[in-house]
């Protein structure tokens, strides 16, 4: 044996295992996706005449694909492979989200009046998805070198001039995404992961405060700039307003009240199926909500596709499984002794427990209904893959951390 190959073989034997257990739960969740891409798509399928297993063998093949990347990605040593994806995922997709509404019609698919997925043989790809991935790791690789170790006390001028970079390049990023894709539910997530690792930067409350009004100042003028987002949450504040005007008084209750303005019956149909699936459910495949109602009950509300057909004692269950994901994945966040690890894998972690609560918060009425696809469950190829290869990471990451 050579020295090269003793050298690695040393390496090796120096990472730990990955971490088993993280991996064994995602795995669960994506094979439910499998079963439920078949089970709530069953009049999808017949409206435009597909073959009845047409979801089912397209996410049973990217539901594979995904657990394969996730294993493989977990056995890589994190030192050479992380930076390496990580940085490769934030320049490519970047680049490829810039020229995206500049290519021809053949090689894009066009939603709400924007291009949004790029067309490739045999199926469509979402940049942003694989971007915010690597849009955590740049943060995370950027905060260490240029935030992170920066003393606690300045003056807010200079706070904010240290991170100035930061926000230009957001501000580049809410453009593309906001306004040549018309995704906002997007820069929303993206904007919350910077605003709480810059919170674990060491900046201060004043700092956090500024930054916080102008994310909301910023948020209602992407709003303001959008009729289709304004009649949006008109629609949902005409389904929730009865129950917060009842506790305001008549003259501002009056002022604020929207009249004539149909509720979203999206919403109220998710509402009816949460509603329908009481405590143990209908059963798989006995849901009512698939049937027509919900055009896209397996991707956007298959949240209230699960709840109708498994009831809440199953959809507890799927509660449980993510929770533990996010939970190893901050143990592994907490323990790795790498400052650019910590700040990325809380990153992911940030981006599952809010693209759930966006999702969930939006089929429940609680805020006005956003795309954004459930992680592990949505049906749909570049959400799927894109949480496996940021699990994937994680899991090369946890090789280097010791869990015991």
């Amino acid at each position: 044996m050579n020295s090269t190959e003793k050298s690695i073989k040393s390496e090796t034997n120096d990472l730990n295992r990955p971490d088993y257990p993280l991996f064994v739960a995602a795995s669960i969740l994506i094979i439910l996706s499998i079963l439920f891409s078949y089970s709530l798509s069953v009049y999808t399928v017949v409206y435009f005449d597909y073959n009845s297993f047409h979801f089912f063998i397209r996410q049973f093949f990217v539901g594979f694909l995904s657990i394969l990347i996730m294993w493989l990605l977990s056995n890589l040593n994190p030192d050479k492979a992380v930076k390496f994806i990580g940085m490769s995922l934030f320049i490519v997709f970047f680049l490829i989200m810039i020229v995206m509404p500049f290519l021809p019609s053949f090689m894009v698919t066009a939603s709400g009046g924007a291009n949004r997925w790029i067309r490739l043989p045999g199926f469509s790809l979402s940049p942003v998805e694989f971007f915010k991935i690597g849009f955590i790791y740049f943060l995370a690789w950027s905060f260490n070198r240029r935030v992170y170790d920066q003393p606690t006390k300045m003056k807010w001028k200079d706070e904010m001039l240290l991170v100035l970079p930061y926000f230009g390049a957001f501000l580049l990023v809410v453009f593309i995404v906001a306004f040549m894709q018309k995704d906002l539910g997007q820069v929303v997530l993206m904007g919350v992961i910077l605003f709480v690792l810059l919170m674990f930067a060491n900046r201060s409350m004043k700092f956090f405060l500024s930054l916080g009004l102008a994310g909301i100042v910023g948020f209602v003028g992407l709003i303001l700039a959008a009729p289709h987002r304004i009649i949006r949450i008109q629609s949902w504040w005409s389904m929730v307003q009865d129950g917060i005007l009842s506790l305001l008084p008549d003259v501002i209750a009056n002022e604020l009240r929207i009249k004539e303005f149909p509720e979203p019956y999206q919403v109220s149909h998710s509402l009816n199926a949460i509603n329908n699936g009481g405590l143990t459910g209908a059963g798989i495949g006995e849901g009512s909500i698939k049937l027509g109602f919900l055009s896209e009950v397996h991707t956007d509300f298959v949240l209230a596709g699960i709840i109708e057909e498994i009831g809440f004692l199953g959809f507890f269950f799927v509660i449980l499984t993510l929770g533990f994901i996010i939970f190893r994945i901050l143990k592994i966040s907490r323990r790795t002794k790498s400052q650019i690890y910590h700040l990325f894998t809380l990153g992911i972690a940030l981006m599952i427990i809010f693209a759930f609560l966006i999702n969930s918060y939006g089929i429940s009425g609680m805020i006005p209904i956003k795309g954004i696809a459930v992680p592990f469950l949505s049906y749909g190829g570049s959400a799927l893959l894109s949480v496996a290869i940021s699990i994937g990471l994680v899991l090369s990451i946890s090789r280097s951390v010791d869990l015991k």
